[in-house]
């Protein structure tokens, strides 16, 4: 009796630790408590604690969810200037962020700057962060030495970060320069606006954005520019050939671009809206070098500016130039031309966009006689 006693102590000891045993498991392999969702306001950097959302904040991003597209985070950041390297999308929460694509040799973007400023210098402390998106077009761009001269040039102020490798232009689906995005306090993307104009549209909407934090921005907005009456204006034109080709563009020479270092004939005839060669220039993807002293640029062009982004190598360089077979003067010079009696010349020191001409809108035709060594990426007009 006594043995069976034990007998039956053991027994019961052993269920009551299989109900224990089991139990641990049940509660291992139980679901935890929900973590914050993975959307707009509550993704986190790593090794940044969760957000706590109220249940207003939830209701307020699904809906939103539901309508805006979450703005991407910056990636391939290759330096970073006005700013502590490694500033994020995600750090920026809880302010209004203009995302501003530029590059800066481009004409249309450097007119859109002093609207940039004005906002920054209006607007940073109600919360409106502008970042500066520097994706190159051109292989000199990508030096950190050049961006910061131009930075300092233009007086930017506000944080600008090098997508040498156009990653962050690739997740934003960008295909123009300059571009803008307006991110409101929620991460999502909520305006954008291509290429120049548009700016008290652009403003009204910063400050609408504003308003949905809480700040009273009932200020004035910026003006427009006074409209201009549309003409027809000779498009963008590259050197390189990985450029110029893939656009359908071509010298006027007759054989067009060649790769090497040709000799090119003197152009009998000027093809409208081409530029032509004489003369030895090497090809590059994105530039033409002129091989020797005297080698020349014809272009019949139609516009009221007329820009080249240029390189010298180094040295100073004096091109000589011609409007319609004369030299300018200063009623049609460039800020970068000099004028020495009867002689105009471009002023070449550094790789970036000059300005040429500035006259009154008509049909003209531009000579330039190089240097050796004198490189050139593109002509743009205004």
């Amino acid at each position: 009796m006594e043995k069976r006693a034990v007998i039956l102590l053991v027994v019961v000891a052993a269920i009551i630790g299989s109900i224990a045993y089991l139990e641990s498991l049940n509660q291992s392999n139980s679901i935890q408590p929900a973590q914050e969702p993975a959307s707009a306001g509550a993704q986190q950097e790593q090794g940044v604690p969760p957000v706590q959302l109220s249940e207003a904040d939830r209701e307020r991003i699904a809906q939103k969810e539901k309508q805006y597209t979450l703005a991407p985070e910056l990636a391939g950041i290759a330096g970073t200037f006005n700013a502590d390297h490694g500033l994020t999308m995600r750090s920026q929460r809880g302010k209004i962020v203009l995302v501003d694509f530029w590059t800066y040799s481009c004409i249309n973007c450097i007119r859109t700057m002093p609207y940039l400023k004005e906002w920054h210098g209006k607007y940073a402390d109600n919360g409106l962060v502008i970042i500066g998106v520097h994706t190159p077009e051109f292989e000199f761009e990508k030096n950190a030495d050049n961006l910061q001269d131009a930075i300092t040039k233009y007086g930017i102020a506000y944080p600008v970060v090098q997508d040498n490798d156009m990653q962050t232009w690739r997740a934003y689906q960008n295909r123009y320069w300059p571009r803008k995005y307006l991110v409101d306090a929620d991460g999502f993307i909520r305006y954008d606006h291509i290429g120049e104009g548009g700016y008290a549209e652009t403003e009204e909407m910063i400050k609408k954005l504003l308003a949905e934090r809480g700040e009273n921005v009932s200020g004035v907005t910026i003006g427009e520019d006074k409209k201009k009456i549309a003409m027809p204006l000779t498009p963008e034109l590259y050197a390189g050939y990985s450029f110029a080709i893939p656009r359908g563009q071509n010298i006027g020479n007759k054989g067009g671009l060649q790769k090497g270092t040709p000799d090119y004939a003197w152009p009998s005839d000027l093809v409208k809206n081409a530029f032509s060669l004489s003369g030895k220039w090497t090809s590059t993807p994105d530039s033409l070098i002129a091989a020797e002293d005297g080698a020349r640029v014809f272009l019949p062009y139609a516009a009221s500016q007329l820009h080249i982004v240029a390189d010298s190598g180094g040295r100073l360089m004096r091109l000589k130039v011609l409007l319609d077979g004369k030299p300018l003067d200063e009623s049609n010079a460039g800020s970068d031309v000099r004028i020495d009696g009867e002689q105009s010349s471009l002023i070449v020191t550094e790789p970036r966009l000059y300005t040429v001409v500035d006259a009154g809108y008509d049909s003209h035709t531009l000579e330039l006689v190089a240097e050796q060594g004198f490189t050139f990426n593109s002509f743009t007009f205004g």
